[in-house]
């Protein structure tokens, strides 16, 4: 796996353009896309590490931005076109963070914007905003763990830390604090800091990507050492009795490496699901 640091100006698909290239290996994905403006944590999957990333896509993500009160865009961030002007002199903080803990913490319903990677029968919503469409979108359920808010060196913006959960919007939030706020905002300087225990500072860059160990992208999984007939067992398919612990549960060989990543088959059996090495 690598933990990267995507800069701005790079769509995720440019970076993961970027390490095939690298790294010589057509097999690379990731979780989690992040826009091309904004920067921070990219959790990628090289090689058979792909087939892991599955079990890090509901992890938690942890951003940081900047929302800019008195004027909001059609991309709900400064890369877009200024849609409407408000008259603001200062942010009443106190305010926001009260308006922030009664309806913008815990569970939230989300319209995903038009500027979106979302999908849409069979298109993602920003190509057909680029061609002027605009379609119906389902209101979501996401959740808001924790929005924090602080004053900057400009008294008509406030810096966020926003930790939510997959699929949640940043500018979605940042838009509906300004209305709530009685006008409207943006955010800008978008930034992924963490997903679930990673923290952006562990990570490398697009020129000098650093490998991590494929494990490293299941360490959050219980996990529990096999014997040789359970690594068999393990490598043909079979079930087993399930771990008394919360799966998905990775197996390992006695030597530390991942054999398999089981996942629950009914109340007394886990299956194989995800199986390395083999005969």
């Amino acid at each position: 796996m690598v933990l990267l640091d995507k800069p701005a100006g790079w769509t995720s698909h440019d970076a993961v353009a970027r390490l095939r290239k690298f790294f010589g290996e057509r097999r690379i994905g990731h979780t989690g896309t992040l826009d091309p403006g904004a920067t921070g944590l990219l959790v990628v999957g090289v090689g058979n590490g792909t087939r892991l990333i599955r079990f890090i896509e509901d992890l938690d993500k942890t951003y940081e931005c900047e929302i800019v009160f008195g004027s909001t865009t059609d991309s709900l961030d400064d890369s877009g076109r200024t849609t409407a002007m408000f008259e603001v002199s200062s942010v009443d903080i106190e305010r926001a963070r009260a308006l922030v803990a009664d309806h913008l913490t815990g569970v939230v319903m989300q319209v995903a914007p038009m500027v979106s990677a979302r999908h849409h029968e069979g298109k993602r919503l920003h190509q057909l905003a680029r061609e002027g469409i605009e379609v119906e979108r389902e209101a979501r359920p996401v959740t808001v763990h924790e929005f924090s808010l602080a004053p900057t060196s400009d008294p008509t913006v406030l810096a966020a830390r926003i930790r939510c959960s997959t699929g949640t919007y940043v500018r979605v939030l940042g838009a509906d604090l300004g209305a709530l706020m009685g006008g409207g905002a943006h955010i800008r300087a978008l930034r992924r800091t963490a997903v679930g225990t990673w923290h952006v500072e562990s990570a490398s860059t697009l020129d000098s990507p650093v490998l991590r160990p494929m494990i490293d992208l299941v360490a959050h999984l219980n996990s529990h050492v096999l014997d040789d007939a359970g690594v068999d067992d393990a490598r043909f398919g079979r079930t087993r009795a399930r771990w008394d612990d919360p799966g998905p549960w990775v197996a390992l060989d006695s030597v530390g490496e991942i054999v398999a990543v089981f996942e629950e088959w009914n109340e007394d059996r886990a299956k194989p699901t995800v199986v390395f090495g083999g005969r």
